[in-house]
């Protein structure tokens, strides 16, 4: 996960979140925290570096619409990132007390 962006991350994190992960909701949640907006040329390249990556799968749920489902190896690697991240958090509760 070192190599993605903070927006690969953020939408890497959004997919393994919702029920129903497709496009528009992915936009909507992401706009929702960037309280800006996301523009498709933005949010759908990423989604499929994610893709390539191997850490989302990508199916056809209609004609217009696809969803996205996070792999085994993008859990992982979320599980890894979070444990990375805590051991600073840890560090810092350590160091205030």
């Amino acid at each position: 996960m070192y190599d993605l962006t903070g927006f690969q991350r953020d939408l890497l994190y959004t997919v393994a979140g919702l029920e129903e992960p497709h496009g528009l909701a992915l936009k909507a949640e992401l706009e929702d925290y960037y309280e800006s907006e996301v523009h498709h040329g933005r949010l759908y390249p990423n989604l499929d570096t994610l893709v390539d990556k191997g850490l989302i799968n990508k199916s056809e749920k209609d004609r217009r619409t696809n969803e996205y489902v996070l792999t085994t190896r993008g859990e992982r690697e979320i599980e890894h990132r979070l444990e990375w991240e805590q051991q600073y958090l840890d560090n810092r509760e350590t160091i205030e007390t």
